[in-house]
């Protein structure tokens, strides 16, 4: 019987995982002539997807509870903004306005925290605001594109980090595969959360409320106390998330990062973590968030698709794992 919750419990992210080997498998069959199989093909998704992946984790372990924070793509358009303006407008130094970067995050995760868990608002009202907030405030501060062009800043974005690995040119030449600093805080930051979510006394707690909160308070659990730091949480992620962001575009405006809230929703769900919460982990999340990146990348290996296929894409898959959900949700009642 034992054995049966887990299989359920784990199809999800199972499915996720073969999706996600057979999109990129495919992709180098059909593609192996343009250079999909190098193996930069697959750290360039990752570098362009560092800063999803970490506003992802704050998003799954919010989505655990129960919740949702659709307020992450504005929050991370005002976080890029601020350094901009900051470094190159206020003449601060990069190291401060990164923390005024996070405290922003954090900023944000206090009050729509508050507001869902003691308030008891709901999450989706409470981080529309959010969003209509970020986006009114990144274009309060400036309406115009801000280049960074801060020393520091260029030096930590521009940084390559060669690895032994590589290809050669059609001459023989080695060249070596990269990734940044990026692809290094992303990966950090997810093993801190998995670990968190999995072997720590909150993450136990989260799973519980996202299960049945009634029942978690009947079990003495404090369940505005834990629903409350996991938006903080998720908060903090956001500002890290818009920080790495911002070294891949090295700028600020005011249409940054729109649409990034349904890229990190999409990348939770088709990563195996339920809209009703309880079930997900930081690692199926990841592979939602390769499967993105794999998804775009084809796109753009393809070379005459729009853009927009990719939100398509996305959004066909969206649709196929809530269906999956609902269906997986009711066998279990069923049982």
């Amino acid at each position: 019987m034992k054995k049966k919750k887990i299989n359920s419990n784990n199809l999800l992210l199972l499915i996720t995982i073969v999706l996600f080997f057979v999109m990129y498998a495919a992709g180098c069959i059909v593609y192996a002539d343009k250079g999909f199989t190098r193996f930069q093909t697959f750290l360039n998704i990752l570098i362009n997807n560092a800063g999803l992946i970490c506003i992802t984790a704050g998003m799954t372990c919010v989505m655990l509870t129960g919740g949702i924070d659709i307020s992450v793509g504005s929050v991370t358009a005002l976080v890029c903004m601020v350094l901009a303006d900051l470094m190159e407008n206020k003449g601060v130094n990069a190291y401060a306005a990164v923390l005024v970067a996070l405290l922003i995050g954090v900023a944000f995760g206090i009050v729509q925290g508050f507001l869902v868990s003691y308030l008891e608002i709901q999450p989706f009202i409470v981080t529309l605001a959010g969003m209509f907030f970020g986006r009114g405030m990144t274009s309060i501060i400036s309406t115009d594109m801000i280049s960074i062009k801060n020393k520091t800043f260029l030096a930590w974005a521009n940084y390559k980090i060669y690895l032994p690995i590589g290809s050669y040119s059609r001459r023989g030449k080695f060249i070596p595969a990269y990734i940044y600093p990026t692809v290094i805080i992303a990966i950090l930051i997810f093993i801190v959360i998995a670990i968190i979510m999995k072997y720590t006394k909150f993450g136990r707690e989260v799973y519980a409320i996202g299960g049945n909160a009634q029942s978690a308070m009947m079990m003495g659990l404090n369940v505005k106390k834990t629903k409350f730091k996991a938006y903080v949480l998720d908060g903090l992620l956001a500002g890290c998330g818009g920080f790495l962001f911002c070294l891949n575009s090295c700028s600020g405006f005011v249409e940054q990062a729109k649409g990034l809230e349904m890229d990190a929703i999409s990348a939770s769900v088709i990563g195996g973590t339920l809209l009703s919460g309880g079930v997900g982990t930081p690692f199926g999340t990841v592979f939602g968030v390769l499967i993105k990146g794999t998804i775009s990348s084809l796109i753009t290996t393809q070379g005459t698709l729009s853009s927009w296929w990719v939100r398509i894409a996305l959004s066909a898959l969206l649709c196929f794992f809530i269906v999956l959900q609902s269906i997986i949700g009711s066998m279990k009642k069923k049982n």
